[in-house]
């Protein structure tokens, strides 16, 4: 959408007001919102991404974000991003840093979100023209999780112990598919 004043930029700036049931919209570059004296409270704020992941990381006491020496190095096939440089500098290194560090990063938006699946609006997948390896196990692992917490809420803890272990598999399966 172009801009209403200049008509030469795109418009970024979309306002909307409504005074005595009339509504005004404004739809304007940035350059033109400048000169109108519209402006965002959060310009040059910068985002401090690292150090809110950072100050979850330390408020465990023994944090998902800091484990360089259990287990294995986690490095990204893809890019090289070690695990460790993503916790100081807050950004992964390309997509599938996503899937490299997800062990690591499972706890950490459990911590920020209160789950660590996705519940909203997804893409649009059009599931002719791609390869449904990698989305089937996610829907696979979500559906069991729920089924898990129903388990456990009927107190049917032999289901539950069973859907646990199907967990188990999926989950290592995942992480083998990440390394």
């Amino acid at each position: 959408m172009k801009c209403q004043d200049c008509q030469e930029r795109e418009a970024i700036v979309h306002m909307t007001q409504i005074i005595n049931n009339e509504k005004t919209t404004l739809n304007l570059c940035q350059q033109c919102a400048l000169a109108r004296g519209f402006h965002s409270p959060l310009d040059n704020m910068p985002f401090p991404l690292a150090e809110i992941l950072t100050g979850i990381a330390a408020a465990g006491p023994k944090s998902t974000f800091n484990k360089k020496d259990d287990g294995p190095k986690l490095v990204c096939p893809n890019c090289g991003l070690e695990f460790h440089e993503f916790t100081q500098q807050g950004r992964f290194g390309c997509g599938a840093c996503y899937k490299a560090f997800r062990s690591r990063l499972e706890p950490i938006m459990r911590k920020i979100h209160g789950n660590s699946l996705h519940r909203g609006r997804g893409p649009i997948i059009d599931l002719n023209s791609m390869d449904n390896s990698e989305v089937i196990p996610v829907k696979e692992e979500e559906r069991l999780e729920e089924e898990l917490t129903k388990a456990i809420d009927t107190e049917d803890f032999e289901r539950a112990a069973e859907i646990r272990d199907k967990l188990k598999t999926i989950r290592e399966n995942l992480s083998l598919e990440n390394n």
